[in-house]
């Protein structure tokens, strides 16, 4: 077993694994998040810190940590860029995006610029199979990308690529959902959310059940709720309808939660995670 070297003090690092144990008890995936938000990476010395807390072998600390591909054992840029590879992106050239990501920021994917602004990575499919070649940025999906973007996508990240959104900006678009079990629309063109029709559903958590407002548009995470949703809970959703729990068939890329499945009116379907405050999500279309 390996670990790239990331040295905390320990009393700092005591002190906020402590923090996270308090927060989320011994629930392991959930405190490497929190170590993983905090630095960008899992530094060695915070896990073998975590793995004496919880009172297990920093083996299996690791095993968990390298499972999922959102965890990190080395430093990470500020922006992370991700090309899409799958078989779809790949025949409209996105083996071009990679090599001109490569040239521009002067990495190969996986590394990271010396100045630790910018991570390249490539992934082999990010489910948006109609809308590619895709990269994303900083969890922004961006459509149809061609090479000629990749200076102004690059120069727009710097910039805060990530503030608001405007009505042109290709990174949104607008769908229309359905319930994958009585096929009733889930729109709600009498309470929009980014001057589009909300998709309004049921949800319940805590003991608490109420209506849900999501934006339609696809990149944008506005959310109206009947009840606040304290972050990081998993949150069960509902038809509106025919009641059926709108559950999908995976769990999230990004947290390990599970996701909540709709149908894309036009054909295909979405997945979003099921975690508040987690942007992980997948589009099939």
């Amino acid at each position: 077993m390996y670990l790239i070297k990331g040295q905390i003090e320990k009393e700092s690092a005591e002190s906020i694994i402590d923090e996270c144990i308090q927060k989320h008890g011994r629930f392991l995936i959930a405190i490497l998040q929190d170590i993983q938000r905090r630095y960008n990476y899992l530094p060695e010395n915070m896990l073998r810190v975590l793995a004496e807390k919880l009172h297990i072998t920093i083996r299996d600390v690791y095993g968990v940590a390298s499972f999922y591909k959102a965890f990190s054992f080395n430093p990470k840029g500020k922006h992370i860029i991700t090309t899409c590879t799958g078989t779809a992106c790949h025949v409209r050239g996105s083996s071009k995006i990679v090599d001109a990501f490569s040239n521009t920021l002067r990495i190969k994917p996986g590394e990271t610029t010396k100045d630790k602004m910018f991570t390249l990575e490539t992934a082999a499919c990010l489910g948006c199979c109609a809308i590619g070649p895709v990269v994303v940025v900083d969890g922004d999906y961006l459509p149809k990308v061609k090479v000629n973007n990749i200076r102004k996508i690059i120069d727009e990240t710097k910039n805060g690529m990530g503030g608001p959104m405007e009505k042109d900006d290709k990174r949104i678009f607008p769908i229309q959902v359905v319930c994958p079990q009585c096929n009733h629309s889930l729109m709600k063109p009498e309470h929009p959310i980014d001057n589009y029709p909300c998709i309004h559903v049921t949800i319940s958590f805590h003991r608490k059940h109420g209506w849900l407002r999501l934006s339609s548009l696809y990149g944008s995470f506005n959310i109206e709720s009947e009840h606040e949703i304290p972050v990081d809970t998993e949150v069960n959703f509902f038809c509106p309808h025919c009641h059926a729990e709108l559950v999908g068939s995976s769990t999230c890329p990004e947290c390990s939660s599970q996701m909540i499945l709709m149908l894309v009116q036009n054909g295909g379907n979405i997945q979003i995670c099921s975690r508040r405050g987690c942007k992980g999500h997948i589009l099939d279309v």
